[in-house]
C-alpha cells in the first residue's frame, strides 16, 4: 500500500464519472439525454403553442365577425321546446352592401326594401333519426300575427326576421332555436371561394331576369350563375321546382365547403373563411360552435343522410288583396311538424318533391 497517502490504491473503486456542470453521476445510471433531443422537444412545444394560438385567434375573429340579428323572442303562447334543434334558414334578396356593378353582375335588379326568396326549416334531431330540411313555400297562406292572412314572405316584408320567425312558430307549432339569413352577395362570394359547385341539370335553363343561360348536363356554377340558379322560377312547377333546386344546391355547396379538398387547401379555405361572415347573419344567441351541426346535417343531402321535403300542400286559394296563395294540407302538414317536434322518423307519405 502506498505510503504517505501518495499514489492510488487499486483496491478502491475509481471516482464516479462527472455529469453536466461537473456533477457526479452515480454508477449504473443512464447517460444524460442529448441536448439535441431537448431542443427538439422545445421546438415541437413552441410549434404546438403557435398552432393553438392561431386556431384560437381565428375562432375569436370568426365569432366576433358574425353579423347578428334580433330575430327570436319570447311571447305569450310561444310553442314549448321540443326534441332536437330547429333552424330557420332564410335567403334574403336585400341589396344592402352591393355596388351598382355587383347588382349588374349578379342580375339582382334594383328593387328596394326587404324580401325573402327562400324560407327553409332545418331540424337536427337528438337521436339517430335523419335530419330534415323543409322548404316553406313563400306563397303559403298563413296567419301573420297582427297582420291577418297573407303570404308567408309578406311576414318578412312587414316585420323582418322577428315577425317571420314568429309566424313560422305559430303556424308549425315548433319553437325555433336558431335563425340564419343568407344575402345575395355573400352567397355568391362563398360559391366563388370554394371554386364553384357542380350541378347536373336535366334540362337547360334560360332566364334573363335571373341572369342565367345554362345548358343541360353537369357543369360547375360560379357565384353569379349559382345565385341565378337558386333564384329562377323557370320550370313546369315554378316555385316547387325552385325549392327543390335550392335544397340540392345548398347541400352540394355545404358538402364542398366542408370537404377535405377545401379544408386542406389554403387557397380555398382562407377565402371561404373571409367571405363567410359577410354571407350569413344569425340570431343573437347563435355562436360559432352552433354552426357545425348545420354543416354536417346539410352535407348529407343527396346521400340519404338528409330528408328534404316541402310542406305537404292542399291546393291553392285566391284571397282578396293577397292573390293566389298555397294552402298547406290540413292533415299531412301537422303530422310532419309533429314528427319533427318529437324527433320521430318522417313518414314517406309526408315527403314532397325529389331531393
Amino acid at each position: 500500500m502506498p505510503q504517505g497517502g501518495q499514489g492510488y490504491d487499486r483496491r478502491q473503486p475509481p471516482p464516479p464519472p462527472r455529469g453536466p456542470r461537473g456533477q457526479h453521476q452515480p454508477y449504473g445510471s443512464p447517460p444524460p439525454p442529448p441536448r439535441r433531443k431537448k431542443r427538439g422537444k422545445r421546438i415541437a412545444l413552441t410549434v404546438l403553442l403557435v398552432i393553438v394560438g392561431l386556431v384560437a385567434g381565428l375562432w375569436i375573429y370568426l365569432e366576433s365577425s358574425l353579423t347578428r340579428i334580433d330575430a327570436l323572442e319570447d311571447y305569450e303562447g310561444r310553442p314549448a321546446a321540443g326534441a332536437g334543434t330547429n333552424w330557420l334558414i332564410v335567403g334574403s334578396d336585400s341589396r344592402e352592401g352591393l355596388t351598382a356593378e355587383d347588382e349588374e353582375r349578379l342580375a339582382t335588379g334594383d328593387a328596394k326594401g326587404q324580401r325573402t326568396d327562400t324560407i327553409m326549416l332545418l331540424h337536427v334531431p337528438d337521436n339517430d333519426t335523419r335530419p330534415t330540411l323543409v322548404s316553406l313555400l313563400r306563397d303559403s297562406l298563413v296567419d301573420i300575427p297582427g297582420k291577418g292572412k297573407n303570404k308567408l314572405n309578406a311576414a318578412y316584408a312587414f316585420g323582418g326576421p322577428k315577425l317571420l320567425a314568429k309566424t313560422v312558430e305559430t303556424e308549425t307549432g315548433l319553437r325555433l332555436d336558431h335563425y340564419m339569413e343568407i344575402g345575395f352577395g355573400g352567397f355568391a362570394d362563398v360559391v366563388d371561394a370554394v371554386g364553384g359547385v357542380e350541378m347536373c341539370l336535366e334540362a337547360p335553363i334560360n332566364d334573363p331576369l335571373a341572369g342565367i343561360n345554362l345548358p343541360a348536363g353537369c357543369q360547375e356554377l360560379d357565384g353569379a350563375n349559382a345565385l341565378g340558379y337558386v333564384r329562377t322560377r323557370k320550370g313546369p312547377r315554378a316555385d316547387l321546382d325552385r325549392v327543390i333546386r335550392q335544397r340540392a344546391f345548398i347541400g352540394a355547396l355545404t358538402k364542398k365547403a366542408t370537404s377535405a379538398g377545401t379544408l386542406a387547401n389554403p387557397f380555398k379555405l382562407f377565402p371561404l373563411l373571409g367571405s363567410a361572415p359577410d354571407a350569413i347573419s344569425v340570431d343573437d344567441d347563435t355562436h360559432l360552435h352552433n354552426l357545425p351541426s348545420v354543416a354536417f346535417a346539410m352535407g348529407g343531402a343527396g346521400d340519404g343522410g338528409l330528408i328534404t321535403t316541402t310542406v305537404p300542400m292542399g291546393g291553392s286559394k285566391n284571397v282578396k288583396g293577397v292573390g293566389s296563395a298555397i294552402l298547406w294540407d290540413a292533415v299531412k302538414a301537422p303530422k310532419l311538424f309533429e314528427a319533427l317536434r318529437t324527433d320521430s322518423e318522417v313518414a314517406d307519405e309526408l315527403i314532397v318533391g325529389a331531393p
